[in-house]
């Protein structure tokens, strides 16, 4: 079985790259996974069937938190520019202008 998620020889790869990888193929997964089930609820009219994946969506969406989380541990200067970015009124252009110069500027 091979892992496609090396674009480099896997051997020659750190155990840190490794694990960073895997955890980027982790969270490209639970992003996917909370797509098809935002098509899925698109079209379901069964409330109870909904209801079952509406939560399913929200622990992907949870994992996806958790993933994203533990990249930013990793990479510290990815944290001083999502912080500009995200959770933030306004302009999200303007605020990811700011957050590439906050990025060069750490």
């Amino acid at each position: 079985m091979g892992f496609d998620q090396y674009h480099e020889p896997a051997n020659e790869l750190s155990q840190e790259t490794r694990t960073f990888a895997r955890v980027i193929a982790s969270l490209t997964e639970e992003a996917e996974a909370i797509n098809w089930y935002e098509q899925r609820l698109s079209l379901e009219r069964n409330a109870e069937a909904r209801a079952i994946m509406a939560n399913a969506q929200q622990e992907e969406f949870k994992h996806f938190g958790m993933a994203l989380e533990f990249l930013l541990r990793q990479k510290p200067k990815w944290r001083v520019a999502l912080k500009d970015i995200l959770f933030q009124e306004g302009d999200i252009v303007a605020h990811g202008e700011e957050a590439e110069e906050a990025e060069h500027d750490a």
